[in-house]
């Protein structure tokens, strides 16, 4: 009999003191961590663009899978026209400005395999998140049109100077990167102090490798130029952080 009470107390005991554990957080208002309640696999999704938390950039990745898609298996004598029409070079750019800026803005240069190509999903996402849709969109064309105007212009002036060939006025140039190296500019000016150091100082070498190789001079120069856009965009980029988490609230 002793030792059934023994167990009854136990037991008594052990149950108030769950129902007494219970009780602390409703207490004190205690609530777990954000970054505890939700599963990790939630946290991996956030990186990667959606419809409804990143409109822009989901239906801008949606359009490029579809054109790297057909450059890559569809008839080639028609890519090859298509790239040729969309490309920034210099003829294009005073016959059609608005339609090759545009039209350039469509393509992957190298496809789908290319850096570019999952650096633009990340990037891209990343500020949208943090600036919105529109926003993000200004600061992608802003880096594309900026940069290739600055490297285009001083082309066409060579040729009319005489220290270029007239073939220049035809080379061909589209991709997404002027204006993918400027969203991940403005992207860093968002960053902790730590990831901006690094964010730039990995990009900026890649950038001088590129340009100490003289591979693609132009374009290794329009992909600083924009990255310094990026940068030049901070104070604004960081208002429209305030106030999107203002409008999104």
């Amino acid at each position: 009999m002793a030792q059934t009470q023994s167990y009854e107390q136990s037991y008594a005991t052990a149950a108030g003191g769950v129902r007494l554990l219970d009780a602390i957080p409703a207490q004190r208002g205690a609530t777990l961590p954000a970054s505890l309640a939700t599963p990790w696999w939630r946290h991996a999704l956030r990186l990667l663009p959606t419809p409804k938390g990143t409109p822009f950039t989901f239906g801008y990745a949606l359009v490029l899978i579809g054109t790297s898609l057909y450059a890559q298996y569809g008839d080639p004598d028609t890519v090859d026209s298509l790239l040729r029409g969309s490309s920034t070079d210099v003829a294009h750019l005073v016959s059609s400005p608005l339609t090759v800026l545009l039209g350039s803005a469509l393509w992957i240069a190298g496809g789908l395999t290319s850096p570019f190509a999952l650096a633009f999903l990340f990037v891209l996402t990343a500020l949208e998140r943090r600036v919105g849709a529109w926003r993000t969109a200004a600061l992608f064309a802003l880096g594309h049109v900026v940069a290739t105007l600055a490297t285009e212009v001083p082309v066409g002036l060579s040729v009319v100077a005489g220290h270029l060939p007239a073939s220049s006025l035809h080379r061909l140039d589209y991709g997404i990167s002027f204006g993918l190296m400027a969203s991940l500019g403005a992207l860093a000016g968002l960053l902790r102090p730590l990831a901006r150091t690094a964010v730039l100082a990995v990009v900026s070498l890649m950038v001088l490798q590129d340009l100490l190789a003289f591979s693609d001079p132009l374009s290794d120069w329009g992909h600083l130029l924009a990255l310094l856009i990026g940068v030049a965009s901070w104070p604004l980029a960081r208002r429209w952080v305030g106030a999107y988490g203002s409008a999104a609230a």
